[in-house]
């Protein structure tokens, strides 16, 4: 017997509400969902639970029932409800639902037809080519200071080079950089997940950027990840290239990644490379896509 079907084994129609959801958490932990997803996704279905009467069961719930949920949420409570956190709050029930519908617990899914109202969230800030050089030049001259130091430009140019997340970035270990490689210099980014298998991905590195990767190395002497800090750490990093530059805007991890983005698609590379190169599901790029489209016709 499987661990979804031993969680669903006592689960039937006439379940309420709140045991079938401390089932669903079990099962959303069994499959490596990280802390954060999991604490949203209970507080979204205890939310719902909360919405019927205590003694209301899973397999008395209509897709009317659902769309009358959403309407209230929307318009009728108290506590204002963002369009995304509408969004993200229909997903949740939607996987809820489809949980317990494909495990043979309830014959019909309710959630099936309620309509995923999805969000555009703004348009993401980047840098123009300009800004891009000057970032780069003012990280590069912390390698020609009286006390030498590589680790600015060595973070910097791998992101813009690569488009890699900060999550990545910090999780790099020195065995993931293959120096060696039979083409080109290789970054393997590696997930300990295997929910997360599909974002695992081998990326080409910039043949400059290797030198500065040895002074990096033979000033830090770093023995497992490639960058041994804290996020806040390499945060105020890139701040301090960004002021160093005269950067009005705020440089970031999230703006090089999009810097990175753009530059692909504006160059003509295939939009399914892109998408592998930055390591995000088809659906993530519909919104992604659309985004890079919008800001390369801007420019």
């Amino acid at each position: 017997m499987t661990v979804t079907s031993t969680l669903t084994a006592h689960i039937a129609t006439t379940t309420p509400i709140l045991p079938a959801v401390a089932a669903y958490e079990i099962y959303l932990n069994d499959q490596g969902r990280s802390p954060y997803t999991v604490k949203a996704f209970l507080s979204d279905l205890r939310l719902m639970a909360s919405y019927y009467p205590p003694e209301t069961t899973i397999g008395a719930i209509t897709t009317t029932d659902l769309n009358k949920y959403f309407e209230w949420m929307q318009n009728e409570r108290e506590v204002p409800c963002s369009p995304k956190t509408l969004a993200r709050r229909i997903t949740t029930t939607k996987s809820f639902f489809r949980w317990l519908h494909k495990n043979g617990v309830i014959l019909l899914d309710p959630a099936e037809k309620v309509v995923q109202r999805s969000v555009m969230s703004p348009l993401p800030t980047v840098l123009t080519e300009d800004e891009t050089q000057a970032v780069l030049l003012a990280a590069d001259r912390y390698r020609r200071r009286s006390k030498p130091d590589a680790r600015p430009y060595a973070l910097l140019q791998l992101i813009l080079a690569t488009g890699i997340k900060k999550s990545e970035c910090l999780a790099i270990q020195l065995e993931h950089i293959d120096l060696n490689a039979p083409e080109n210099p290789t970054l393997f980014i590696k997930y300990a997940s295997p929910i997360n298998r599909y974002k695992e991905r081998k990326l080409t590195l910039p043949e400059d950027w290797l030198p500065v990767y040895e002074e990096y190395t033979a000033q830090y002497k770093p023995e497992a990840k490639l960058f041994p800090w804290p996020p806040r750490r390499l945060e105020y990093l890139l701040e301090d290239i960004g002021k160093d530059a005269g950067l009005e805007k705020h440089l970031s991890f999230d703006m090089c990644r999009w810097t990175y983005a753009l530059g692909e698609y504006r160059r003509g590379a295939e939009h399914e490379q892109i998408r592998q190169n930055l390591g995000v599901s088809k659906i993530q790029w519909r919104e992604l896509g659309m985004k890079l489209k919008q800001l390369a016709e801007a420019a």
